[in-house]
């Protein structure tokens, strides 16, 4: 006799402050690499979609910017994202650290988002492989359980996968029954555009230094592909603010640019499967973090 087994589907959206690992968390629930990482906080910018897909569910995970304190437009763009995120999902994954007491931007999460939603939500302990051992996250595990009442508490390690599995099913347990979305095969709703754009934006973060990867932007001006060649030619911009910061991305003898492009040309290959030729050029555009227009061209919308 065979059993009927329903298919469930729906929205889980990532959320917690700059540099959790909520991306790394991400890519490694979808086990490719969708969303830019770097040890360096506040590294997503937009709203990031991936789609879980088994035989018997699909999760349409949506990774945020880092909930911060908003100091200029661009910041104030990229907290109203993340807050966004939270509405209209069927899951909200609140990811903190293994510390205790929690820091001040996880206490400001929990006052503003978590304890005024009506939202199913799970809290993610992530960097389990940082404590010394599993006590440690007793009475951490403690304190969260006085705040809220989580559908459940799964402490992770995003970065080597464990806990992903239980995060995974805690999460189709709360979903509807509900159609695939997206086909089978979609592992994300992002164009290839965007992913090239910040995969080189990622370069620019492990790369540089201080403010510049800050207040860079990358734009794709030409993506075409050339079947005869197997490749695909690129032309980006990598837009800054500073004649210094544009000094710094171009290096002497332009050694920094030509290391931004090789090794964007190599995580380029590997997303896309086939042979890239990249060029990239720089250009400032002067403050362009509290520019609302440049910031509208660019897809930042408050």
């Amino acid at each position: 006799m065979e059993t009927n087994i329903s298919f469930k589907s729906g929205y889980a959206s990532i959320i917690g402050a700059p540099n959790v690992g909520k991306s790394t968390l991400l890519n490694a629930i979808i086990g490719e690499k969708i969303s830019i990482t770097s040890p360096k906080p506040q590294t997503t910018r937009n709203r990031i979609a991936g789609i879980y897909n088994d035989e018997h569910c699909q999760i349409i995970f949506v990774d945020t910017p880092g909930i911060h304190e908003s100091k200029d437009l661009f910041n104030e763009i990229l907290v109203s994202t993340a807050l966004a995120a939270t509405n209209d999902v069927d899951v909200l994954c609140f990811m903190v650290e293994p510390v205790n007491p929690p820091g001040k931007l996880d206490q400001y999460i929990l006052e503003k988002v978590i304890r005024r939603t009506t939202t199913p939500v799970i809290l993610v302990i992530n960097k389990i492989d940082t404590v010394p051992n599993k006590n440690v996250l007793l009475p951490i595990i403690d304190f969260y359980r006085n705040q809220h009442n989580f559908h459940a508490i799964i402490p992770v390690s995003a970065l080597l996968g464990d806990g992903v599995r239980e995060l995974v099913d805690a999460i189709v347990e709360i979903l509807p029954e509900g159609p695939r979305y997206f086909p089978e095969d979609h592992i994300t709703d992002l164009s290839e555009r965007f992913i090239v754009a910040e995969l080189i934006r990622e370069q620019i973060f492990h790369l540089t230094h201080d403010e510049v990867p800050y207040s860079v932007h990358v734009s794709i001006e030409r993506f075409k592909d050339d079947p005869e060649k197997n490749m695909t030619i690129i032309d980006a911009t990598i837009h800054v603010e500073k004649d210094s910061q544009k000094g710094i991305i171009i290096g002497k003898g332009g050694r920094m640019l030509k290391e931004i492009g090789r090794l964007s040309r190599m995580s380029i290959e590997k997303f896309l499967g086939r042979k890239v030729y990249l060029q990239l050029y720089v250009r400032v555009q002067e403050k362009w973090r509290r520019n609302r227009r440049v910031l509208a061209e660019w897809g930042f919308r408050l």
